[in-house]
């Protein structure tokens, strides 16, 4: 049998391109000549097709030399859009036979003893989902092609550099100009040598759990927290004593009663914007809660992923009234350049021989142009201009989210008024089981995230956390509408 019938009897067996088809494949590729590398419209392409797919069996996906051929593109390029999709775990190979999509099942429900953070995770990659939980501000408007291009310039102007010369720290342009963006005064300042980049938040986090010995240390964070900080504390065995906000400002009592009974390693706590509440702690709060950790002598991790977002732009950070000899601050370029630029980043004065040490040992296998060219997005002013643009995108979403919860469910919920990011904290105004409210859109093919995602103790049990980013082609004041019968025709707490 010559290899035309084979790959046509194969070709019979692949998932229909549906309204992606072979011309719209070439389009992309034709574009990315253009805009972006290749492989990256193949990787999109394939994308599509998997998605078109479904989530029932497997699927065989078109050979290399198939798609090579459908879309005009080498089949070393082919290649490298599969093996990336392998890595993801969204393809598998088999020997002598192909690339199969690989299929996403739904998780059990909260209520049959999954967990339910990963029930969010894997439902929101189903294809057809309306995602309403998702906190990515950067998919928005996200600064791949300029990162890209400048990416492409500097291969041309750097020779392939010696293992040798690899920083396992970070580049030392980015963090040289890193220290400059983040330095306010002669007081407050940061050198290169007190920045460290790692390979994504979640890294750098761990680094900094061994660093400052955590493991069964106390810990404060400010509640409702991220999830991923949560989780990772937990793993690790850290005793966490939440900090609930009271009418956005953190309550001085309350911390300094904490900072007196018990043994504080750390705490934890918002630059500015504090999410998910999306909540701008105040001058007057920020000062307050600064010399009271002064007395104390605490040590501070401030996390700084959101301050970028905040519509204000240059708003004082709590780290201006901080000691920063007893101060450490992390953050991501993720959630404003986006998924291109997922590298984690640290600020410490301190620990360094340790710091040194354990992102020796870790070796990050970061890319030393890709970071040169996110230093030359910073040095260059092109990072702000984009920041302006998105700010204001993202008020625009979450403005009409809002307006369409006030409209429709006034009666049910209450709005936290964000002042910045990608999302919006809510309110049931009377007690429901939110299992079962998220259950009921989860059979909807919407996925909301609940309050209790946001805390190790229960807290937040009457409250979600919605984004207007990712609800695809779903009619977003239809979804409102779905969410408004969940919440009616749930059973009371």
């Amino acid at each position: 049998m010559n290899r035309q019938l084979i790959d046509q009897r194969r070709g019979e067996r692949e998932p229909r391109a549906g309204r992606w088809s072979h011309a719209n494949g070439r389009e992309l590729v034709k574009a990315a000549r253009q805009n972006d590398f290749v492989y990256q419209a193949v990787y999109r392409y394939l994308t599509l097709l998997i998605d078109e797919a479904g989530s029932g069996s497997a699927v065989r996906l078109p050979s290399l030399r198939q798609l090579a051929d459908r879309l005009n593109v080498s089949i070393s390029t082919v290649q490298y859009a599969y093996s990336l999709l392998e890595k993801e775990g969204r393809v598998y190979s088999i020997a002598k036979s192909g690339y199969y999509a690989q299929a996403l099942h739904v998780s059990d429900s909260p209520d049959s003893g999954s967990d339910l953070l990963e029930t969010v995770y894997v439902n929101a990659r189903r294809p057809g989902m309306c995602v309403l939980s998702a906190d990515e501000p950067a998919s928005l408007q996200p600064l791949d092609s300029p990162l890209l291009m400048l990416e492409r310039e500097l291969l041309r102007q750097y020779p392939r550099q010696p293992q040798a010369l690899v920083q396992p720290c970070g580049e030392l342009e980015l963090r040289t100009v890193m220290a400059a963006r983040y330095t306010s005064s002669t007081a407050n300042y940061w050198r290169a040598d007190d920045v460290y980049i790692g390979a994504d938040l979640r890294g750098v986090l761990d680094i900094l759990i061994s660093v400052l010995e955590l493991r069964r240390a106390t810990v404060v964070v400010e509640s409702p927290c991220d999830w991923v900080i949560l989780r990772l504390l937990e793993a690790a065995e850290v005793r966490v004593i939440e900090l609930p906000f009271a009418g956005g400002v953190i309550d001085l009592q309350r911390l300094e009663s904490v900072l007196k009974s018990e043994s504080v390693r750390l705490i934890l706590l918002s630059s500015a914007l504090s999410m998910p509440r999306g909540s701008l702690i105040p001058l007057s709060n920020q000062q307050a809660v600064a010399h009271l950790l002064g007395r104390h002598g605490t040590w501070v991790l401030e996390n700084d992923c959101y301050s970028e977002l905040h519509e204000g732009g240059g708003t004082q950070r709590l780290r201006d009234w901080l000691d920063p000899d007893r101060l450490l601050v992390f953050s991501t370029f993720e959630k404003f350049i986006g998924a291109e630029a997922p590298f984690g980043i640290l600020l410490s004065r301190q620990w360094r021989n340790e710091l040194q040490r354990h992102f020796l040992l870790r070796a990050f296998r970061l890319s030393p142009i890709r970071q040169k060219a996110v230093a030359r997005l910073l040095a260059g002013g092109r990072l702000d201009q984009h920041l302006l643009i998105l700010r204001r995108m993202l008020k625009e979403r979450r403005t009409q989210l809002i307006e369409l919860l006030r409209e429709r469910l006034g009666d049910a919920l209450q709005v936290v008024e964000p002042q910045g990011g990608a999302t919006v904290w809510v309110r049931s105004l009377r007690p429901v089981n939110m299992a079962q409210v998220f259950q009921r859109l989860l059979r909807q093919q919407i996925i909301i995230a609940p309050g209790e995602l946001f805390s190790l103790q229960g807290l937040h049990a009457q409250h979600v956390r919605l984004s207007p980013l990712s609800h695809g082609e779903h009619d977003l004041a239809r979804v409102v509408g779905l969410l408004g019968d969940a919440l009616r025709l749930a059973p009371g707490e």
